[in-house]
């Protein structure tokens, strides 16, 4: 089967409803079929919803916290970098030169009820990590019992 592409797709359980990692990415979860890095892939991202925030985990190895740029404007959570590598080597009769470019931009919707003025980023073994905290008034409340009068 060449040519053959295959696309990762999230489906709820036994539901038409939107998932909330489809409301929260969109159409940047499942990658487009034209790139716009020079090598065709997208670094991978991991969300965890936790009662206090969303976490985003991107893999991105071989890349210093100096090399990422992490934005929000309008509620959209935009992640890049652009990285340019280069290789010279010179010798009596010859001079080699290689020059290597890695690049991304991934953005993301952030969902109602998220604290945009606080988000939190570092960058560690390879992992960029991203804390998305919520708001107060959006986090999950605990049970109580009312009592009857």
């Amino acid at each position: 089967m060449e040519g053959l592409i295959m696309i990762p797709m999230l489906r709820t359980r036994g539901t038409s409803m939107p998932s909330l990692v489809d409301l929260f990415f969109g159409d940047d979860f499942r990658p487009s079929l034209i790139s716009d890095t020079n090598t065709g892939t997208l670094p991978a991202v991991n969300i965890v919803e936790t009662k206090d925030d969303y976490q985003i985990e991107l893999a991105a190895p071989g890349l210093d916290r100096k090399d990422f740029k992490v934005d929000v404007d309008n509620n959209t959570l935009t992640i890049s970098s652009e990285k340019e590598l280069k290789n010279e080597v010179e010798g009596e009769k010859f001079m080699r030169r290689e020059f290597s470019y890695t690049s991304f931009k991934r953005s993301f919707s952030l969902p109602e009820g998220t604290d945009g003025d606080k988000i939190k980023a570092t960058y560690k073994e390879g992992i960029l990590k991203i804390s998305v905290p919520k708001r107060e008034e959006a986090k999950e409340k605990p049970a109580r019992q009312i009592s009857i009068s």
